[in-house]
Protein backbone atom coordinates (compact mmCIF):
# COMPACT_ATOMS: atom_id res chain seq x y z
CA UNK A 1 0.00 0.00 0.00
CA UNK A 2 1.45 3.56 -0.45
CA UNK A 3 3.44 5.41 2.03
CA UNK A 4 3.84 9.20 1.11
CA UNK A 5 5.66 11.90 2.08
CA UNK A 6 4.85 13.06 6.19
CA UNK A 7 3.06 16.07 4.91
CA UNK A 8 0.14 14.12 3.92
CA UNK A 9 0.34 11.11 6.25
CA UNK A 10 -1.53 12.91 9.39
CA UNK A 11 -1.06 10.30 11.91
CA UNK A 12 2.78 8.76 10.78
CA UNK A 13 4.71 8.53 13.23
CA UNK A 14 8.64 8.15 13.60
CA UNK A 15 10.85 10.83 12.66
CA UNK A 16 10.23 13.54 10.52
CA UNK A 17 13.19 13.44 8.70
CA UNK A 18 13.63 13.97 4.79
CA UNK A 19 15.95 11.27 4.05
CA UNK A 20 14.42 8.83 6.93
CA UNK A 21 15.78 5.34 7.29
CA UNK A 22 13.02 4.84 9.57
CA UNK A 23 9.81 6.60 9.52
CA UNK A 24 7.07 6.55 6.94
CA UNK A 25 9.36 5.94 3.53
CA UNK A 26 10.69 2.92 5.38
CA UNK A 27 7.70 1.29 7.36
CA UNK A 28 9.40 -1.74 7.99
CA UNK A 29 11.62 -0.40 10.10
CA UNK A 30 11.60 -0.69 14.49
CA UNK A 31 11.80 3.06 14.08
CA UNK A 32 7.99 3.69 12.78
CA UNK A 33 5.25 3.46 15.32
CA UNK A 34 2.96 0.94 13.00
CA UNK A 35 6.22 -1.34 12.99
CA UNK A 36 4.24 -4.55 15.18
CA UNK A 37 2.92 -6.67 12.33
CA UNK A 38 -0.53 -6.77 12.91
CA UNK A 39 -0.62 -3.28 13.39
CA UNK A 40 1.16 -2.68 9.89
CA UNK A 41 -1.33 -5.26 8.70
CA UNK A 42 -4.17 -3.71 9.53
CA UNK A 43 -2.90 -0.34 8.05
CA UNK A 44 -1.87 -2.05 4.75
CA UNK A 45 -5.81 -3.03 4.61
CA UNK A 46 -6.84 0.47 5.42
CA UNK A 47 -5.13 2.49 2.52
CA UNK A 48 -5.95 -0.38 0.12
CA UNK A 49 -8.81 1.16 -1.54
CA UNK A 50 -6.87 4.17 -2.13
CA UNK A 51 -5.29 3.96 -5.72
CA UNK A 52 -1.57 5.09 -5.94
CA UNK A 53 -1.65 8.50 -6.64
CA UNK A 54 1.29 7.43 -9.13
CA UNK A 55 -0.94 6.00 -10.97
CA UNK A 56 -4.41 6.66 -13.23
CA UNK A 57 -7.50 5.37 -11.37
CA UNK A 58 -8.16 3.78 -14.51
CA UNK A 59 -7.01 1.09 -17.20
CA UNK A 60 -7.67 -0.22 -20.60
CA UNK A 61 -7.27 -4.02 -20.66
CA UNK A 62 -8.15 -6.65 -23.70
CA UNK A 63 -9.00 -10.15 -22.13
CA UNK A 64 -8.16 -12.83 -24.21
CA UNK A 65 -8.83 -16.60 -24.13
CA UNK A 66 -6.02 -19.35 -23.59
CA UNK A 67 -6.43 -19.41 -27.70
CA UNK A 68 -5.97 -15.81 -28.33
CA UNK A 69 -9.07 -14.98 -29.06
CA UNK A 70 -10.03 -11.84 -27.91
CA UNK A 71 -13.29 -11.40 -25.14
CA UNK A 72 -15.33 -8.65 -25.44
CA UNK A 73 -14.11 -4.98 -26.31
CA UNK A 74 -11.38 -3.08 -25.01
CA UNK A 75 -12.98 -2.59 -21.38
CA UNK A 76 -11.89 0.65 -18.93
CA UNK A 77 -11.60 -1.01 -15.72
CA UNK A 78 -10.27 0.81 -12.08
CA UNK A 79 -6.45 0.06 -11.53
CA UNK A 80 -7.44 -1.63 -8.06
CA UNK A 81 -9.66 -4.68 -9.78
CA UNK A 82 -8.57 -7.92 -8.11
CA UNK A 83 -9.02 -11.28 -9.08
CA UNK A 84 -12.69 -11.77 -8.29
CA UNK A 85 -13.89 -9.04 -9.51
CA UNK A 86 -12.12 -9.68 -12.90
CA UNK A 87 -13.44 -13.34 -12.56
CA UNK A 88 -17.33 -11.83 -12.26
CA UNK A 89 -16.76 -9.65 -15.41
CA UNK A 90 -15.34 -12.97 -17.49
CA UNK A 91 -18.63 -14.45 -16.42
CA UNK A 92 -20.83 -11.75 -17.40
CA UNK A 93 -18.64 -11.18 -20.86
CA UNK A 94 -18.75 -14.90 -21.46
CA UNK A 95 -22.29 -15.71 -20.45
CA UNK A 96 -24.32 -11.76 -21.28
CA UNK A 97 -27.87 -13.54 -20.15
CA UNK A 98 -27.03 -15.37 -17.05
CA UNK A 99 -28.12 -13.58 -14.11
CA UNK A 100 -26.68 -15.85 -11.49
CA UNK A 101 -23.66 -14.53 -10.00
CA UNK A 102 -23.63 -17.53 -7.94
CA UNK A 103 -22.19 -19.67 -10.56
CA UNK A 104 -19.02 -17.57 -11.41
CA UNK A 105 -15.85 -19.81 -12.02
CA UNK A 106 -12.86 -19.08 -10.62
CA UNK A 107 -10.39 -17.80 -12.65
CA UNK A 108 -6.49 -16.94 -13.46
CA UNK A 109 -5.15 -14.19 -15.07
CA UNK A 110 -1.84 -13.96 -16.96
CA UNK A 111 0.17 -10.33 -18.67
CA UNK A 112 2.74 -10.77 -20.92
CA UNK A 113 5.70 -8.65 -19.54
CA UNK A 114 9.01 -8.30 -21.43
CA UNK A 115 12.21 -9.38 -19.42
CA UNK A 116 15.91 -9.36 -20.49
CA UNK A 117 13.99 -8.88 -23.88
CA UNK A 118 12.37 -12.38 -23.36
CA UNK A 119 8.53 -12.23 -23.67
CA UNK A 120 6.89 -13.74 -19.96
CA UNK A 121 3.72 -14.81 -18.87
CA UNK A 122 2.89 -13.36 -15.66
CA UNK A 123 0.18 -14.63 -13.53
CA UNK A 124 -1.94 -11.36 -11.61
CA UNK A 125 -1.30 -12.46 -7.87
CA UNK A 126 -3.46 -10.18 -5.84
CA UNK A 127 -4.93 -6.51 -8.32
CA UNK A 128 -3.58 -4.52 -11.10
CA UNK A 129 -1.84 -1.70 -9.92
CA UNK A 130 0.51 -4.08 -8.08
CA UNK A 131 0.78 -6.18 -11.25
CA UNK A 132 1.62 -2.31 -12.97
CA UNK A 133 4.32 -1.41 -10.07
CA UNK A 134 6.08 -4.61 -10.11
CA UNK A 135 7.16 -5.08 -13.45
CA UNK A 136 6.97 -1.33 -14.57
CA UNK A 137 3.40 -1.84 -17.00
CA UNK A 138 2.96 1.35 -18.96
CA UNK A 139 -0.43 2.63 -18.02
CA UNK A 140 -0.42 4.17 -21.81
CA UNK A 141 -0.85 1.41 -23.68
CA UNK A 142 -3.87 -1.84 -23.59
CA UNK A 143 -2.67 -4.66 -21.13
CA UNK A 144 -3.71 -7.76 -22.49
CA UNK A 145 -5.18 -10.29 -19.87
CA UNK A 146 -5.52 -14.29 -21.11
CA UNK A 147 -7.74 -15.59 -18.34
CA UNK A 148 -7.78 -19.33 -17.56
CA UNK A 149 -10.21 -21.24 -16.18
CA UNK A 150 -9.41 -23.15 -12.55
CA UNK A 151 -10.86 -26.38 -11.50
CA UNK A 152 -14.40 -25.43 -10.32
CA UNK A 153 -14.66 -28.44 -7.47
CA UNK A 154 -12.41 -28.68 -4.47
CA UNK A 155 -9.91 -31.19 -3.14
CA UNK A 156 -10.35 -31.12 0.54
CA UNK A 157 -6.97 -31.14 2.44
CA UNK A 158 -5.92 -34.76 3.92
CA UNK A 159 -5.05 -34.51 7.61
CA UNK A 160 -5.62 -38.08 9.04
CA UNK A 161 -4.30 -41.48 8.30
CA UNK A 162 -7.20 -43.70 8.21
CA UNK A 163 -5.70 -46.74 7.13
CA UNK A 164 -2.37 -48.81 7.38
CA UNK A 165 -2.03 -51.61 5.38
CA UNK A 166 0.90 -54.16 6.24
CA UNK A 167 1.30 -56.84 3.54
CA UNK A 168 5.06 -56.22 1.38
CA UNK A 169 7.97 -57.66 3.21
CA UNK A 170 10.49 -54.91 1.84
CA UNK A 171 10.08 -51.44 1.10
CA UNK A 172 7.46 -50.18 -0.76
CA UNK A 173 8.85 -48.03 -4.06
CA UNK A 174 6.13 -47.81 -5.75
CA UNK A 175 2.26 -46.82 -5.27
CA UNK A 176 -0.16 -45.41 -7.85
CA UNK A 177 -3.90 -45.26 -7.82
CA UNK A 178 -5.30 -46.27 -11.19
CA UNK A 179 -6.93 -44.03 -13.60
CA UNK A 180 -10.27 -43.96 -12.03
CA UNK A 181 -9.47 -44.49 -8.39
CA UNK A 182 -10.45 -47.67 -7.92
CA UNK A 183 -7.93 -49.54 -7.31
CA UNK A 184 -4.30 -48.94 -5.42
CA UNK A 185 -1.59 -50.53 -6.91
CA UNK A 186 2.15 -50.98 -5.01
CA UNK A 187 5.14 -52.75 -5.81
CA UNK A 188 8.64 -52.97 -4.08
CA UNK A 189 11.71 -54.60 -2.91
CA UNK A 190 10.16 -57.86 -2.13
CA UNK A 191 9.56 -58.84 -5.93
CA UNK A 192 5.53 -58.89 -5.40
CA UNK A 193 3.03 -56.27 -7.24
CA UNK A 194 0.01 -55.94 -4.65
CA UNK A 195 -3.26 -54.62 -6.06
CA UNK A 196 -5.20 -53.55 -2.84
CA UNK A 197 -9.18 -52.04 -2.75
CA UNK A 198 -9.46 -48.37 -2.58
CA UNK A 199 -13.10 -48.63 -0.69
CA UNK A 200 -12.23 -51.10 2.06
CA UNK A 201 -8.38 -50.67 1.89
CA UNK A 202 -7.92 -53.84 2.20
CA UNK A 203 -5.62 -55.94 -0.19
CA UNK A 204 -7.15 -57.30 -3.45
CA UNK A 205 -4.34 -59.71 -5.18
CA UNK A 206 -0.86 -60.45 -4.36
CA UNK A 207 1.07 -61.09 -7.80
CA UNK A 208 4.34 -63.05 -7.81
CA UNK A 209 6.26 -63.14 -10.70
CA UNK A 210 9.02 -60.64 -10.47
CA UNK A 211 12.32 -62.74 -9.69
CA UNK A 212 13.77 -59.01 -8.51
CA UNK A 213 13.05 -55.58 -7.22
CA UNK A 214 10.49 -53.78 -8.99
CA UNK A 215 11.70 -50.66 -10.13
CA UNK A 216 8.81 -49.02 -12.05
CA UNK A 217 5.16 -49.15 -12.39
CA UNK A 218 2.29 -47.91 -14.42
CA UNK A 219 -1.31 -48.06 -15.12
CA UNK A 220 -2.50 -47.94 -18.50
CA UNK A 221 -4.64 -44.77 -19.14
CA UNK A 222 -8.20 -46.74 -19.35
CA UNK A 223 -7.14 -48.70 -15.93
CA UNK A 224 -7.47 -52.11 -17.91
CA UNK A 225 -3.94 -52.83 -17.68
CA UNK A 226 -1.22 -52.66 -15.16
CA UNK A 227 2.41 -52.87 -16.72
CA UNK A 228 5.32 -53.44 -13.56
CA UNK A 229 9.18 -53.74 -14.55
CA UNK A 230 12.34 -55.15 -12.66
CA UNK A 231 15.66 -54.93 -11.68
CA UNK A 232 16.54 -58.17 -14.46
CA UNK A 233 14.64 -56.64 -17.15
CA UNK A 234 11.55 -58.12 -17.29
CA UNK A 235 8.59 -56.33 -17.86
CA UNK A 236 4.78 -58.14 -16.75
CA UNK A 237 1.20 -56.80 -17.94
CA UNK A 238 -1.23 -57.80 -15.56
CA UNK A 239 -5.10 -58.02 -14.89
CA UNK A 240 -5.54 -55.45 -12.01
CA UNK A 241 -8.99 -57.05 -12.01
CA UNK A 242 -8.09 -60.51 -11.83
CA UNK A 243 -4.84 -60.36 -10.74
CA UNK A 244 -3.11 -62.52 -13.52
CA UNK A 245 -0.13 -61.89 -15.51
CA UNK A 246 -1.53 -61.25 -19.20
CA UNK A 247 2.49 -61.33 -20.33
CA UNK A 248 5.70 -61.94 -19.27
CA UNK A 249 8.32 -60.13 -21.71
CA UNK A 250 12.16 -60.31 -21.17
CA UNK A 251 12.05 -56.49 -22.20
CA UNK A 252 15.85 -55.74 -21.88
CA UNK A 253 19.58 -56.50 -20.95
CA UNK A 254 19.80 -54.72 -17.60
CA UNK A 255 17.42 -53.19 -15.15
CA UNK A 256 14.38 -51.26 -16.44
CA UNK A 257 14.11 -48.15 -14.85
CA UNK A 258 10.42 -46.55 -16.56
CA UNK A 259 7.33 -47.40 -18.30
CA UNK A 260 5.27 -44.93 -20.10
CA UNK A 261 1.69 -45.97 -21.85
CA UNK A 262 0.16 -44.27 -24.89
CA UNK A 263 -2.32 -41.74 -23.90
CA UNK A 264 -5.65 -43.17 -24.60
CA UNK A 265 -6.77 -39.96 -26.95
CA UNK A 266 -3.87 -41.00 -29.64
CA UNK A 267 -4.56 -44.66 -29.78
CA UNK A 268 -8.39 -45.92 -28.82
CA UNK A 269 -6.63 -49.37 -28.58
CA UNK A 270 -4.83 -48.34 -25.27
CA UNK A 271 -1.99 -51.07 -26.28
CA UNK A 272 1.09 -49.33 -26.97
CA UNK A 273 3.88 -48.55 -24.09
CA UNK A 274 7.64 -47.38 -23.87
CA UNK A 275 10.43 -48.92 -21.63
CA UNK A 276 13.59 -47.41 -20.75
CA UNK A 277 16.48 -49.61 -19.28
CA UNK A 278 19.73 -49.59 -17.94
CA UNK A 279 21.49 -50.74 -21.46
CA UNK A 280 20.82 -47.54 -22.88
CA UNK A 281 17.66 -48.66 -25.13
CA UNK A 282 14.35 -47.77 -25.05
CA UNK A 283 11.76 -50.28 -26.67
CA UNK A 284 7.96 -49.35 -27.32
CA UNK A 285 5.61 -52.80 -27.18
CA UNK A 286 2.33 -53.63 -28.40
CA UNK A 287 0.57 -55.18 -24.76
CA UNK A 288 -1.47 -57.20 -27.06
CA UNK A 289 0.71 -58.89 -29.53
CA UNK A 290 3.54 -58.75 -26.85
CA UNK A 291 5.95 -57.37 -29.47
CA UNK A 292 8.04 -54.92 -29.89
CA UNK A 293 7.31 -52.19 -32.24
CA UNK A 294 10.30 -50.33 -32.06
CA UNK A 295 13.61 -49.69 -30.35
CA UNK A 296 14.94 -46.20 -29.78
CA UNK A 297 18.64 -46.41 -30.15
CA UNK A 298 20.81 -43.44 -29.92
CA UNK A 299 21.58 -42.80 -26.32
CA UNK A 300 25.20 -43.87 -24.92
CA UNK A 301 24.37 -44.46 -21.56
CA UNK A 302 21.01 -45.80 -19.38
CA UNK A 303 18.22 -43.96 -20.11
CA UNK A 304 16.50 -42.77 -16.47
CA UNK A 305 12.96 -41.77 -17.93
CA UNK A 306 10.80 -42.25 -20.80
CA UNK A 307 7.07 -40.27 -21.34
CA UNK A 308 5.07 -40.54 -23.51
CA UNK A 309 3.94 -36.67 -24.72
CA UNK A 310 -0.10 -35.81 -25.70
CA UNK A 311 1.05 -34.67 -28.96
CA UNK A 312 2.73 -37.94 -30.38
CA UNK A 313 5.67 -37.83 -29.52
CA UNK A 314 8.08 -39.83 -27.32
CA UNK A 315 10.85 -37.87 -24.49
CA UNK A 316 13.77 -39.72 -23.18
CA UNK A 317 16.33 -38.64 -20.39
CA UNK A 318 19.60 -40.27 -19.97
CA UNK A 319 22.73 -40.35 -17.91
CA UNK A 320 24.27 -39.22 -21.21
CA UNK A 321 23.56 -35.78 -20.34
CA UNK A 322 20.78 -35.64 -23.10
CA UNK A 323 17.20 -35.44 -23.87
CA UNK A 324 16.09 -36.95 -26.82
CA UNK A 325 12.53 -36.47 -28.72
CA UNK A 326 11.39 -39.10 -31.10
CA UNK A 327 8.44 -39.98 -33.10
CA UNK A 328 5.52 -42.45 -31.56
CA UNK A 329 3.19 -41.07 -34.65
CA UNK A 330 3.16 -43.37 -38.24
CA UNK A 331 0.55 -45.19 -39.99
CA UNK A 332 3.20 -48.36 -40.44
CA UNK A 333 5.29 -49.62 -37.74
CA UNK A 334 8.75 -48.85 -38.76
CA UNK A 335 7.96 -45.02 -38.91
CA UNK A 336 7.79 -45.24 -35.06
CA UNK A 337 10.93 -44.34 -33.32
CA UNK A 338 12.22 -41.58 -35.80
CA UNK A 339 14.52 -39.06 -33.27
CA UNK A 340 13.10 -35.73 -33.91
CA UNK A 341 15.58 -33.51 -31.91
CA UNK A 342 18.07 -33.69 -29.01
CA UNK A 343 17.99 -31.77 -26.46
CA UNK A 344 21.03 -30.71 -24.97
CA UNK A 345 22.35 -28.33 -22.19
CA UNK A 346 21.92 -30.09 -18.75
CA UNK A 347 25.89 -30.68 -17.32
CA UNK A 348 25.43 -33.99 -15.32
CA UNK A 349 22.79 -36.72 -15.63
CA UNK A 350 19.30 -36.17 -16.38
CA UNK A 351 16.99 -37.86 -13.65
CA UNK A 352 13.49 -36.58 -14.47
CA UNK A 353 11.24 -35.28 -17.01
CA UNK A 354 7.40 -33.95 -16.50
CA UNK A 355 5.58 -32.62 -19.57
CA UNK A 356 2.44 -30.10 -18.72
CA UNK A 357 -0.19 -33.09 -20.17
CA UNK A 358 1.33 -36.04 -17.69
CA UNK A 359 -1.92 -36.03 -15.48
CA UNK A 360 -4.46 -35.82 -18.52
CA UNK A 361 -2.89 -38.34 -19.84
CA UNK A 362 -2.20 -40.70 -17.08
CA UNK A 363 -6.40 -40.24 -15.91
CA UNK A 364 -7.01 -40.41 -19.63
CA UNK A 365 -10.87 -40.17 -19.88
CA UNK A 366 -12.17 -39.93 -16.31
CA UNK A 367 -12.29 -36.63 -14.82
CA UNK A 368 -12.33 -36.17 -10.76
CA UNK A 369 -15.98 -37.96 -10.51
CA UNK A 370 -14.57 -41.14 -12.05
CA UNK A 371 -17.97 -42.17 -13.52
CA UNK A 372 -17.42 -45.80 -15.62
CA UNK A 373 -18.17 -45.74 -19.48
CA UNK A 374 -20.59 -47.69 -21.65
CA UNK A 375 -18.15 -48.18 -23.97
CA UNK A 376 -14.70 -47.91 -25.56
CA UNK A 377 -15.74 -45.30 -27.90
CA UNK A 378 -17.51 -43.19 -25.32
CA UNK A 379 -14.59 -43.74 -22.84
CA UNK A 380 -12.28 -42.62 -25.90
CA UNK A 381 -14.37 -39.51 -26.82
CA UNK A 382 -13.80 -38.44 -23.46
CA UNK A 383 -10.50 -38.81 -23.08
CA UNK A 384 -9.83 -36.66 -26.39
CA UNK A 385 -12.80 -34.19 -25.68
CA UNK A 386 -10.92 -33.66 -21.85
CA UNK A 387 -7.22 -33.29 -24.11
CA UNK A 388 -8.27 -30.84 -26.17
CA UNK A 389 -10.24 -28.51 -23.26
CA UNK A 390 -6.83 -28.99 -21.48
CA UNK A 391 -4.93 -28.17 -24.49
CA UNK A 392 -6.08 -24.87 -25.21
CA UNK A 393 -4.09 -23.91 -28.31
CA UNK A 394 -0.94 -23.99 -25.93
CA UNK A 395 2.25 -25.79 -26.74
CA UNK A 396 3.56 -28.84 -24.99
CA UNK A 397 5.79 -27.79 -21.96
CA UNK A 398 8.72 -30.42 -20.97
CA UNK A 399 10.81 -30.00 -17.46
CA UNK A 400 13.59 -31.45 -17.21
CA UNK A 401 15.64 -32.03 -13.31
CA UNK A 402 19.18 -33.54 -13.12
CA UNK A 403 22.24 -34.23 -10.82
CA UNK A 404 23.64 -30.87 -11.83
CA UNK A 405 20.83 -29.51 -9.51
CA UNK A 406 19.40 -27.77 -12.23
CA UNK A 407 15.80 -27.65 -13.97
CA UNK A 408 15.33 -26.93 -17.50
CA UNK A 409 11.47 -25.90 -19.17
CA UNK A 410 11.36 -27.03 -23.11
CA UNK A 411 9.09 -26.51 -25.90
CA UNK A 412 10.34 -29.73 -27.30
CA UNK A 413 7.99 -29.86 -30.03
CA UNK A 414 8.98 -26.57 -31.55
CA UNK A 415 12.45 -26.33 -30.49
CA UNK A 416 15.72 -27.85 -29.69
CA UNK A 417 16.39 -24.91 -27.43
CA UNK A 418 15.51 -24.29 -23.74
CA UNK A 419 13.19 -21.53 -22.98
CA UNK A 420 14.35 -21.25 -19.49
CA UNK A 421 17.70 -22.43 -17.21
CA UNK A 422 16.07 -22.63 -13.35
CA UNK A 423 18.24 -22.71 -11.00
CA UNK A 424 17.92 -22.61 -7.00
CA UNK A 425 17.93 -26.59 -5.63
CA UNK A 426 21.42 -26.54 -4.24
CA UNK A 427 21.49 -30.36 -4.73
CA UNK A 428 20.66 -33.34 -7.23
CA UNK A 429 16.50 -32.85 -8.43
CA UNK A 430 15.13 -36.26 -7.56
CA UNK A 431 11.65 -35.57 -9.54
CA UNK A 432 9.23 -33.08 -11.00
CA UNK A 433 5.24 -33.02 -11.28
CA UNK A 434 3.14 -30.55 -13.52
CA UNK A 435 -0.11 -29.27 -11.16
CA UNK A 436 -3.23 -30.91 -13.30
CA UNK A 437 -4.00 -27.43 -14.99
CA UNK A 438 -0.15 -27.14 -16.06
CA UNK A 439 -0.19 -23.73 -13.81
CA UNK A 440 2.59 -24.90 -11.56
CA UNK A 441 5.33 -27.38 -11.57
CA UNK A 442 7.14 -28.57 -8.19
CA UNK A 443 10.34 -29.95 -7.96
CA UNK A 444 11.51 -31.82 -5.18
CA UNK A 445 15.16 -32.34 -4.26
CA UNK A 446 17.79 -33.97 -1.90
CA UNK A 447 18.51 -30.40 -0.52
CA UNK A 448 15.20 -31.12 1.63
CA UNK A 449 13.28 -28.88 -0.47
CA UNK A 450 9.95 -28.34 -2.89
CA UNK A 451 10.31 -25.98 -4.89
CA UNK A 452 7.02 -24.35 -7.01
CA UNK A 453 7.63 -22.99 -10.32
CA UNK A 454 5.28 -20.72 -13.35
CA UNK A 455 4.54 -23.64 -15.23
CA UNK A 456 4.38 -21.38 -18.38
CA UNK A 457 6.98 -18.72 -17.90
CA UNK A 458 9.20 -21.29 -15.30
CA UNK A 459 9.40 -18.42 -13.22
CA UNK A 460 10.30 -19.19 -9.10
CA UNK A 461 7.45 -19.04 -6.94
CA UNK A 462 8.04 -20.59 -3.78
CA UNK A 463 10.25 -22.44 -1.16
CA UNK A 464 8.53 -24.94 0.54
CA UNK A 465 10.66 -25.60 3.59
CA UNK A 466 9.71 -27.72 6.09
CA UNK A 467 11.16 -31.72 5.60
CA UNK A 468 14.40 -32.17 7.44
CA UNK A 469 15.48 -35.01 5.17
CA UNK A 470 15.80 -35.47 1.26
CA UNK A 471 12.96 -34.94 -0.91
CA UNK A 472 11.70 -38.00 -2.80
CA UNK A 473 8.45 -37.55 -4.21
CA UNK A 474 5.89 -35.18 -4.51
CA UNK A 475 2.02 -35.41 -5.89
CA UNK A 476 -0.59 -33.13 -6.84
CA UNK A 477 -4.35 -32.97 -5.59
CA UNK A 478 -6.50 -32.97 -8.92
CA UNK A 479 -7.80 -29.08 -8.51
CA UNK A 480 -4.13 -28.39 -8.11
CA UNK A 481 -4.82 -26.52 -5.17
CA UNK A 482 -2.65 -28.94 -2.93
CA UNK A 483 0.66 -30.62 -3.08
CA UNK A 484 2.06 -33.52 -0.75
CA UNK A 485 5.60 -34.18 -0.59
CA UNK A 486 7.67 -37.54 0.91
CA UNK A 487 10.88 -37.22 2.26
CA UNK A 488 13.93 -39.67 3.75
CA UNK A 489 12.88 -37.94 7.41
CA UNK A 490 9.46 -40.61 7.60
CA UNK A 491 7.01 -37.95 6.93
CA UNK A 492 4.53 -36.70 4.30
CA UNK A 493 3.89 -33.03 4.22
CA UNK A 494 0.72 -31.39 2.89
CA UNK A 495 1.29 -27.97 1.38
CA UNK A 496 -1.39 -25.45 -0.01
CA UNK A 497 0.15 -23.75 -3.31
CA UNK A 498 0.70 -20.83 -4.06
CA UNK A 499 0.52 -19.42 -0.85
CA UNK A 500 1.99 -21.84 1.71
CA UNK A 501 5.39 -21.32 2.41
CA UNK A 502 5.17 -23.36 5.49
CA UNK A 503 3.80 -26.64 5.67
CA UNK A 504 -0.41 -27.11 6.39
CA UNK A 505 -0.37 -30.55 7.48
CA UNK A 506 2.58 -33.21 8.62
CA UNK A 507 1.18 -36.45 7.93
CA UNK A 508 3.72 -38.55 10.52
CA UNK A 509 3.31 -42.21 11.55
CA UNK A 510 5.85 -44.22 8.76
CA UNK A 511 8.75 -45.60 11.16
CA UNK A 512 11.27 -45.21 7.86
CA UNK A 513 11.75 -43.69 4.67
CA UNK A 514 8.76 -42.23 2.69
CA UNK A 515 9.54 -43.27 -0.75
CA UNK A 516 6.36 -43.54 -2.78
CA UNK A 517 2.71 -41.37 -2.74
CA UNK A 518 0.01 -40.74 -4.92
CA UNK A 519 -2.84 -38.45 -4.55
CA UNK A 520 -6.06 -40.89 -6.24
CA UNK A 521 -7.54 -38.96 -8.99
CA UNK A 522 -10.74 -38.46 -7.41
CA UNK A 523 -9.17 -36.62 -4.91
CA UNK A 524 -9.87 -38.38 -2.07
CA UNK A 525 -7.20 -40.13 -0.77
CA UNK A 526 -3.71 -39.76 -0.21
CA UNK A 527 -1.15 -42.99 -0.21
CA UNK A 528 2.13 -43.36 0.93
CA UNK A 529 4.80 -46.18 0.61
CA UNK A 530 7.75 -46.28 2.40
CA UNK A 531 10.63 -48.41 3.76
CA UNK A 532 8.73 -49.83 6.96
CA UNK A 533 7.14 -52.11 4.35
CA UNK A 534 3.35 -50.31 4.74
CA UNK A 535 1.00 -48.21 3.45
CA UNK A 536 -0.58 -45.96 4.65
CA UNK A 537 -4.47 -43.92 3.42
CA UNK A 538 -4.58 -40.48 4.48
CA UNK A 539 -8.07 -39.27 4.12
CA UNK A 540 -9.67 -35.70 5.13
Amino acid sequence: SSYRTMSTEKNAGGIAWAGSLVGSQNPNNLGYRYSHAHKRYRRANEDENEVDKSLPSNVVVQFKSRDGEDVGNLIDIPTNSNIDAMSSLIHSLLNPDDEDDSKVIPYSFYAKVMRNGVEDDVEVTSTLENLIKDHGISTEDVINLTYQPLAVFRVRPVTRCTDTMPGHTEAILHVSYSPDGRHLASGGGDTTVRFWDTNTNLPKHTCHGHKNHVLCTAWSPDGKRFASADKNGVLILWDPLKGKAISTIKAHTKHISSIAWEPLHRNKACERLATASKDALVKVWNARTKRVIATLAGHLDSVECVKWGGEGLIYTASRDRTIKVWSAQGELDQDVGKLVRTLKGHGHRVNSLALSCDYVCRTGPFDQECKRFDSDEDAYKAAVEKYNAFKGGEPERMVSGSDDFTLYLWHPKDSKHPIKRLTGHVQAVNHIAFSPDGRYFASASFDKKVKIWNGKSGEFLSTLNGHVGAVYQVAWSSDSRFLVSASKDSTAKLWEVPSGKRARETLPGHADEVYALDWSPDGRSVATGSKDRTIKIWKH
